[in-house]
Formats: C-alpha cells, structure tokens, sequence
C-alpha cells in the first residue's frame, strides 16, 4: 500500500467555476453537517477570493458568513483555507498594507486556518508580505505557483520559485493549476523537484477540469509526493470545476494510495442539497456550457474559475455587439461565433501584454482587453482603443513585474499617452489607509465590529460595503433574481405583446408603453437608445455597458455640476466585467449635468453627464 492522500472539497469555488455567485449564509450553514458527515474530508475551502463580494451582493454581512460557515468544520477538525490574492487581498485591485495585515488577524479571529496566498504575476515581491502576515495571525501559510504553459514557464522557473517561497517561510506549497492546462508529466517533475529539496514540505494540487488533462495530472503529481488534492462534486464537478471527488478516489485507490472512505449516504445528502440551492435561484446564474469539457481551452488557456462568469459577460458583450449590426443591417453573431473570437483574440493579446500567468485579476484582464478589442473590430475601430486603468497597472509594472517583454505597439500607445513605467516594489504605490476608514465609519456612525472585521470589510470591498449598507445591493440583487426568474418563466410568445410598465425615476412615476416588432419610433427614440437629460453642452456617452460610478474609491473626489475639467480628466467609471473603465474626458469644459447616479446600469451610448 502506498503513502496517504488527503482530500480538500474546494466548496467555494465550485460554485464560482460555474456562475456568478455563491450559496448565501443560511444555505451554507445547512450544507456544512452533511459535509462534515462524508467523513472524507481534510480540508474544505470556506471563503476567500470574491466569497465576501459576493456576500456584499446578496446584502449579506460577509463576516457572519464566514464566522458562521467555518465554525462546524473547525469544531469536527477539518482544516478551512480560504483563496487570497496577495497584494490584492480579496479584492480585484491592490490593497494598501495595513489592510492586508489586519486581513489576516480577521480571518483567523473568524475560524480560517490556512491563507492560500498567489500572485497573479508569481510576483514573489508580493507574496512575501503574506507569508509574514498569516504566520503572525497564527494561520498556516500556503503559497502558490500560478500555473501556465508558455515559453517562460518552465519546470525550472516553478521550482525556482518554489524554494525561494519556502526560503521565505511559506509552510506549504500549492500547485495552482487554475486553467488545467499545465502539462501532467511536466507538473510531476516540479512536483518531484519540491519534494527533493524539501521532502517535509506539505504540496497540494489544485486544477480545473476545463481542457482535459487534470485526472492525468493528479496522478502524476501523487507518484511525485503530492500531499493533498482538490476535488470538487457533483453536480459542479468536470467543466469549467474540477475533478470529481468519486473518480479521483477510485483512481487513487485502484494505483494502491490510501484514500478515505466516503459516506455516500452523507454525499448524496450534499449532492441534493447543492441541487435544491440551484433550483432556488443559483443556477439562474449557471450557464449550460459552464458544465461541458472544452479541450479549445488548451490555446488561451483561460482559468476554470473565471470560466463561470465569463458565460454570463458574454451574453451582455454579445447584445452589445448585435444592436450595433442591427442598426446597420448586419447579419447577427452567435454566441459560439464570439466565444472563438474572444479565445483567438486572448492568444493574440496574451504575448503582447508580457505573459501574465491567466489567473485572476490578470486573466480577467487579459480577457476583458481581448473582449474590448474584438468589440471593437466588430464594430469597425481598431485595437487597443479601450484600455482600463487597472489593465494599465499591469502593463506599467504597478501590479508587479511581468514575466516576458510588451510589444513595441504597447509600450508605444503609453508613450504616447505618457504613461510612466514603474519598476520598484508594487506596494509602496498603495499607502496605508485604515485611518481614513476609520473615520469614515465614524462619520457614518458604523460600528468597526468585533476584532475590526465591519473596519476591514469597508477598507477592502468600500464600493461594494457602501451599497451592502445603504441596502441598494440587496435591492439590486433581488431585483436582478427576479428579472432572471422571469425571463425563464416567460413564454416565447410574450415577446410579441405590448406592455405598459411603470418606471420610476427619481421618485416620479411614468407610464411606458412598449411596442415589439415594426413601429415607426419618435425621432429621439430612434436616437439609439439614448435617455433624455437635462442640461446643456455636449454629451458624454458610455463606450460600454456595464454600472456607472463617479469615483472607484475614497480617494478620489466625485465630480458635480459646475466644476471644470480638461481634456484627459477621469470624469467617471463604467465597471463592466470585473474591472473599473475609466471615462475621460474628451475636451475642456464645465460640467452641466451628471445625467445617472452612481451605481445605475447603463447601456453603451448612454448619456452619462453633459460637458460644455
């Protein structure tokens, strides 16, 4: 009989590998015993990555959640860890340091026992600071490898900086393989090469199903020495998820490892439970495809994780995309059509943006400016139009240093803009903050909460913790539940009727009449959508679909009515797909009218202020 392989139910990120969100509190609350009672587990992955966002989506307190959810397992002795980003904490974008040290402190105070920590760069600058901050709070410190397949990443270059991680004093390693697509026969070999260097070293592998190779992949890490392995179940296992908990066991078993045994009373249970909380409303968000293998994944090598919400971007870019050719009488894309785009087109950025390893935030950018590209060469404008300012902190070096070289037609485009190269540590571009948070909550008579969790939650997620508290994101949440419920529900034949809606604006109500099919349009109808705003000068439009916000922090000061700005000027953000699009201005002026409030959908071509 060979040596022990232990299990990790990733439970947090099965559900953000297929769709948007993840259960709410009371859900995992009931989920919890059943998994416990599988009796198969060592580990379970309990929160981390975007699990509090999307708490503060629901309007629900994140820190409940996650004190309520870990406790169980942690009085059964099964070890949590939770997914962190490094300099950028939980969050898409960095984090200023005494916010990620007090991150650690609130998560082990709320029961999580071990801080999986990556760069998306594999930046070790940026995870060093991790690795001192968990070991402080007392947590077990696992560091990553964001796996790729590239010329520069190599078995050599991973191990390297595995040794320098442990150097460091990283107390674990995990073999991120987010896509899948790291090659099997050359992940045995890191593995191998870790475990011979320092055999006590604990080594967990952790992949997505995605193009094919995991299976192949968890048995050579296992030959190598690999400790623990990642398992999803069913029914959000294989796809853009990860192996399956049944077949890995029995694979394992069958090459003579010694695996736990499962309760499948007690897997069943949870399989039913997993299915209840879909047919509640979380499978709204589940796309179809989400569930299917995609070896088309091998080339752009996208994350399983990003996969879920991808799905549902691409339904919103393709209606963008379709009313463009609808106006000028162009055949319709499917979606199939602009998902191959958008895979051709990562592969082509992908080299040109110096190799980011495809993890988030970096796969979601490298994604986001494939998708704005391809949007716009659909609609006749040239690359690289539309470039977000956190892209552009990857690109400077801001984010951390990339592992190849920009294109010249890169480094040209911010030249051009005069962009300034950064080539020092990424977190002194990030001063600390917590004291401006403080005050904040003070002025808003908001308690810091027990072991400054509600102070930490604010400083890191302040856009999302304001909606949570003001109650518009369960507002939004709900409202967007029921839209999808009834999209569903609809008949095909409901599209054909005319309906009267009442919309309220402002607190004032207005009678709609909508008219499907051929009808002659009132002259600013036709217009292309665009609502009526008061004002005047000329409009600033939205160049994307997405929720519009004024400022993307505290740091920045809200335009108003009546203040000037220049040409370039940040006048307000679209936030589309993860990430913050910066709207600037495009001449000189005096603001006349902020046309949306912060925080409202808009569609492209919106009118979002007037400028004159």
């Amino acid at each position: 009989m060979k040596r022990e392989i232990k299990f990790s139910l990733l439970f947090r990120d099965m559900w953000q590998s297929a769709g948007k969100y993840v259960p709410r509190v009371d859900q995992l609350v009931k989920v919890a015993p059943a998994i416990i009672e599988m009796g198969c587990f060592a580990r379970v992955e309990t929160n981390g990555g975007g699990f509090e966002q999307v708490n503060l989506l629901f309007g629900e307190n994140p820190n409940r959640a996650v004190r309520d959810w870990t406790k169980p397992f942690h009085e059964a002795g099964i070890q949590t860890h939770m997914l962190d980003r490094a300099l950028n904490g939980l969050r898409m974008s960095p984090v200023p340091a005494d916010v990620r040290k007090l991150f650690y402190k609130v998560k082990k105070a709320q029961g999580t026992d071990i801080a999986r920590t990556f760069c998306g760069l594999n930046d070790v600058r940026n995870i060093a600071p991790s690795i001192a901050y968990a070991k402080e709070a007392g947590m077990i410190s696992q560091c990553s490898l964001c796996i790729t397949h590239s010329p520069i990443h190599t078995v050599e270059y991973y191990t390297n900086m595995a040794i320098e991680l442990i150097t460091l004093g990283a107390d674990e390693i995990c073999i991120k393989d987010m896509a899948g697509i790291g090659r099997p026969v050359s992940l045995g070999k890191l593995v191998a090469n870790i475990k011979k260097a320092y055999p006590d070293i604990p080594v967990q592998y952790h992949s997505h199903a995605g193009p094919g190779f995991n299976m192949a992949s968890i048995l050579e890490v296992c030959e190598a020495g690999c400790d623990y392995i990642d398992v999803g179940m069913e029914p959000l296992s294989w796809g853009t998820g990860h192996a399956d908990l049944l077949s890995v066991q029995a694979m394992l078993k069958d090459a003579g490892y010694q695996v736990p045994e499962i309760n499948m009373e007690a897997y069943m249970k949870v399989r039913g439970l997993i299915q209840e909380f879909m047919d509640d409303f979380l499978g709204l968000y589940i796309s179809p495809q989400n569930r299917l293998m995609n070896s088309l994944l091998i080339g752009p090598g996208l994350p399983g994780g990003m996969m879920g919400s991808l799905m549902a971007d691409l339904e919103t870019n393709l209606e963008s995309i379709n009313k463009y050719k609808a106006k000028r009488n162009l055949p319709f894309m499917t979606q199939d059509q602009l998902l191959i785009k958008l895979f051709n087109e990562v592969s082509y950025v992908w080299p040109r943006v110096g190799y980011p390893p495809l993890v988030t935030p970096f796969s979601q950018y490298v994604k986001n400016l494939a998708m704005m590209n391809v949007m716009a060469i659909e609609k006749g404008k040239e690359r690289w139009g539309m470039i977000a300012d956190d892209i552009w902190d990857m690109i400077l070096g801001k984010a951390g240093r990339l592992p190849g070289t920009l294109a010249p037609e890169i480094v040209e485009k911010a030249e051009r803009e005069e962009r300034k190269f950064f080539t020092g540590n990424p977190q002194d571009n990030y001063p600390d903050a917590l004291d401006k948070y403080r005050k904040l909550m003070k002025e808003n008579k908001w308690e810091t909460g027990q072991d400054d969790e509600e102070l930490f939650e604010y400083a890191m997620h302040p856009a999302q913790y304001e909606a949570y508290k003001s109650g518009k994101a369960k507002e939004d949440f709900l409202a967007d539940v029921a839209k999808r419920r009834a999209e569903k529900e609809k008949s095909p034949l409901d599209d054909a009727k005319p309906k009267t809606l009442t919309v309220q604006v402002d607190g004032q109500a207005y009678r709609v009449t909508v008219a499907y099919g051929d009808v002659e349009l009132p002259a600013d109808a036709a217009a292309g959508g665009r609502q009526a705003a008061g004002g005047e000068g000329r409009d600033v439009l939205s160049p994307l679909e997405g929720k519009f916000f004024l400022v993307k922090d505290t740091q920045e000061v809200a335009l108003k009515p009546g203040d000037s700005v220049k040409k370039g000027d940040i006048l307000g953000y679209v936030e589309a797909m993860k990430t913050y699009n910066g709207i600037r201005a495009e001449f000189d002026g005096i603001v006349t009218d902020i046309c949306v409030a912060p925080g409202d959908s808009v569609s492209e071509d919106d009118i979002l202020m007037k400028i004159a």
